[in-house]
């Protein structure tokens, strides 16, 4: 039985390994044509150094307000275009692509309806000037690779308003966050969009779950405090979550437990499947149990709200109060692996193998 059980093991651990490279190849493929298909002029922003330091640095703000490495989806052709978005839906589940795609779409859709606005003289001429600032566009998207995509350690990053990807490759281990998505609005008010929620999902199975809870496990769920108007653990932020708060899933009923399963996997498996299994059996080997659910705010959509899932091995964090608005209308999510952002644990354990 022992010997059943170790090859068992031995099976799961190549098939892993296996799917993990198989997916690795592809996004490497598809990179490599991008690569080559970038001008002179391009790579100059496009291709820096693995040990840049912007590879570690990410952020959501419009690229008015903060410049951004890489070039730009409005500086590309067709051809090259076309290629980002292979890898993006090689790197990517269908859900997740769609979510990444809408995201930079929703950039053309605030434009939209600001100008409609200040056609309607309901926006004064200093108001639609800074609006216009913020260079809110799908052009206004940047695309940069770290090392080069031959090599066996590598990344790329792909950022805008509201949307970092940043995956990092090393001897085809794979790390895929931080992973942050966000949505202004957060549901589109007016024209053919209305109703339009690209992160709805996550809203909806967030707002579930709290009220899926008793009385006496919202005590100890909720948090008594001012409903941040960012995710606690921003890029500009400094902070980090260190300590656990919330009420830990080992409290919670098989039906309360079944939602929290399902707000992690509306994160995890936003990534190709392969990957996402991965790393789902990940937490789930750490346990459900020690994953820890905390609430600030309201408890109905249209109020302002945050929670938190915080794991052995990750970090979830949605945040429906963001921007200089405070109206429930504007949501900021993250999900981090912990202790492997931007590969830090597999480029750890490929230093400790490999002379350098």
């Amino acid at each position: 039985m022992k010997k059943i059980s170790i090859y068992l093991i031995a099976f799961l651990c190549f098939n892993i390994a296996h799917a993990q490279s198989d997916y690795a190849k592809e996004i490497k493929a598809y990179a490599i044509q991008l690569n080559n298909a970038f001008t002179t002029i391009q790579k100059r922003s496009g291709n820096l150094a693995f040990n840049d330091t912007s590879r570690l640095k990410w952020n959501n703000l419009p690229v008015g307000l903060r410049a951004r490495v890489g070039t730009s989806i409005g500086n590309m052709n067709d051809d090259q275009r076309k290629l980002v978005h292979r890898i993006l839906s090689a790197s990517l589940s269908s859900q997740g692509y769609l979510k990444a795609t809408g995201i930079m779409h929703l950039d053309e859709l605030i434009n939209r309806f600001y100008d409609s606005l200040y056609y309607k003289k309901e926006m004064d001429d200093t108001t639609y000037g800074f609006v216009r600032s913020l260079l809110w566009s799908p052009r206004n998207y940047y695309f940069a690779f770290f090392g080069s995509p031959n090599d066996n350690q590598w990344g790329y990053k792909l950022e805008g308003h509201h949307l970092s990807v940043n995956f990092t490759f090393v001897d085809d281990k794979i790390s895929v966050t931080p992973f942050f998505v966000g949505t202004d609005p957060a549901e589109y008010v007016n024209s053919e969009y209305a109703g339009w929620r690209v992160l709805g999902q996550e809203e909806d199975l967030g707002l579930k779950l709290i009220n899926l809870l008793t009385d006496a496990q919202k005590k100890k769920a909720i948090m008594s405090s001012e409903v941040p108007g960012d995710i606690i653990t921003a890029a500009e932020s400094g902070k980090r979550l260190v300590d656990n708060w919330g009420i830990q899933g080992k409290e919670l009923t098989a039906k309360q437990k079944s939602v929290m399963e399902y707000i992690i996997r509306e994160f995890v498996y936003n990534l190709e499947y392969d990957k996402a299994t991965i790393e789902y059996d990940k937490i789930l080997k750490a346990g459900i149990d020690n994953v820890y659910f905390g609430w600030i705010g309201g408890l109905e959509e249209k109020q302002a709200h945050y929670f938190i899932l915080n794991g052995p091995t990750f970090l979830i964090e949605f945040d429906n109060n963001g921007g200089p608005r405070k109206s429930a209308n504007h949501i900021h999510a993250i999900w981090r692996e912990k202790g492997n952002e931007y590969g830090e644990d597999v480029l750890k354990k490929h230093y400790l193998m490999e002379k350098h």
